[in-house]
């Protein structure tokens, strides 16, 4: 039988233990990469919260899919990071007026530059060439540089947490939901639907944000590997939680 993420998030829920070891096992890597690529924060202490009653992750949270599952995972972790001061504060208001003659995939690939991601990066995520993204993000510098008063050439990244939250909260009742994204990157849309998407995304910087949340998510889960037991064990201490037991055949392994 396949333990699932709709499994996970049930029992995290209600507090039983076997969803929380499967997080530990299976998310943990995950959680490890998105504080490796951002460059801040603690894992154990992420997990603290998350194990903490109070934690809005699975309070709210219905049974969903992996990939929705780790994008909501990866919001919740970005939310516990410190948001820097920039020297040069750029307001998402600012990066929607520059940059709206640009199209859907040319807004994407700028704003994956906020998230840190290089042209390379960005450039496998989006199917595209760096040398494509690295066009548009020129242009887009220069699209910025007009409409601020001060500016250099890393303001979108040097913004880039405080942006992502400020597009995080301009959610609209018009907003698409996680599994549109999902189902446009599965090839599972039709072209009338992703033309529909792309007249709403294009003018929504909260539903850009969401597509490029959903591209790191595949990047974040690519060729992740599970903890082991032996590497699970400290921090299902941490977590409060009684210590696997061995089936059978895995204590005749170790005898």
């Amino acid at each position: 039988m396949v333990y699932t993420s709709y499994e996970m998030i049930r029992d995290c829920r209600a507090d039983a233990p076997a969803g929380w070891s499967f997080l530990l096992s299976h998310y943990v890597p995950a959680i490890r990469r998105i504080v490796a690529h951002y460059g801040q924060g603690d894992a154990q202490a992420i997990l603290l919260q998350l194990r903490d009653p109070k934690s809005s992750l699975f309070a709210s949270m219905e049974p969903g899919p992996e990939r929705w599952f780790v994008g909501e995972l990866r919001q919740h972790v970005l939310a516990t990071l410190p948001v820097p001061a920039a020297e040069i504060e750029l307001e998402l208001s600012t990066v929607a007026e520059a940059l709206a003659p640009l199209t859907v995939t040319e807004k994407l690939a700028a704003w994956l530059e906020s998230m840190r991601y290089s042209p390379e990066q960005a450039a496998a995520m989006l199917r595209v060439s760096a040398a494509t993204v690295e066009k548009i993000r020129a242009r887009s510098a220069e699209l910025i540089r007009g409409k601020v008063d001060a500016w250099r050439r890393t303001l979108l990244a040097e913004n880039g947490l405080a942006l992502g939250r400020a597009a995080a909260a301009a959610h609209t009742n018009e907003c698409l939901p996680g599994k549109a994204f999902v189902d446009i990157l599965d090839g599972r849309t039709t072209w009338g639907g992703r033309e529909q998407m792309e007249r709403h995304v294009g003018a929504c910087w909260h539903c850009i944000d969401h597509y490029c949340r959903m591209l790191e998510v595949v990047e974040v889960m690519r060729g992740i590997q599970p903890l082991n037991a032996e590497e699970a064990a400290p921090l299902r201490k941490l977590l409060g939680l009684a210590e696997e037991k061995k089936s059978a055949w895995r204590k005749l392994l170790h005898k």
